[in-house]
């Protein structure tokens, strides 16, 4: 169990498809003491069989179950990396987390058109390039995202995650 007074720090990476979470977020998870990584893509993807909840009800229950395996990692004093597109969400997870002594970092990266392209493209998965794009603008565009964009186009995944440890502006509040 986690003594009172420890600190722990929970990393949230979102951002569209093709913009380096995953490579981020192991590669962070990488760097820290005692920690785990949750890939909330996993998590969405655990639904099998012909009669599956709707994408909203999926989408739900995988917010709850990526909120119950942080609460649990957290009881036992680890620190967190989780990767997962974080759409209108942002709020309520902090909600259900503000009886915590936790520190938040949260961040959206973010690429150019041609770098997300690119990436889309070398891993099969072109044709997610336009649901990518009008995510990125989306949270670009939205007052509770736009403080926390980090662009990674042009940087390697151990500096991405150097920086998200470094750069107190990826602070969040939780209540």
């Amino acid at each position: 169990m986690a003594e009172k007074d420890q600190k722990i720090i929970l990393y949230l990476l979102s951002g569209p498809l093709g913009v380096g979470k995953s490579t981020a977020s192991k590669e962070l998870a990488s760097m820290m003491d005692r920690c785990v990584l949750i890939e909330g893509d996993h998590i969405f993807q655990v639904f099998k069989g012909d009669q599956q909840p709707s994408w909203e009800e999926r989408l739900n229950l995988t917010w709850k179950n990526i909120l119950a395996l942080t609460r649990n990692f957290i009881q036992y004093g680890l620190n967190i990396v989780i990767d997962f597109v974080v759409e209108d969400e942002l709020e309520w997870f902090c909600n259900h987390l503000s009886d915590l002594n936790i520190e938040l970092r949260y961040v959206v990266l973010r690429a150019d058109k041609e770098k997300i392209r690119e990436r889309l493209n070398k891993r099969g998965d072109i044709h997610s390039l336009e649901r990518s794009l009008f995510l990125m603008n989306k949270m670009e565009t939205s007052s509770v995202h736009q403080p926390f964009i980090y662009d990674s186009t042009q940087k390697l995944p151990a500096e991405i995650a150097r920086d998200i440890i470094d750069d107190a502006r990826f602070i969040k509040k939780l209540n």
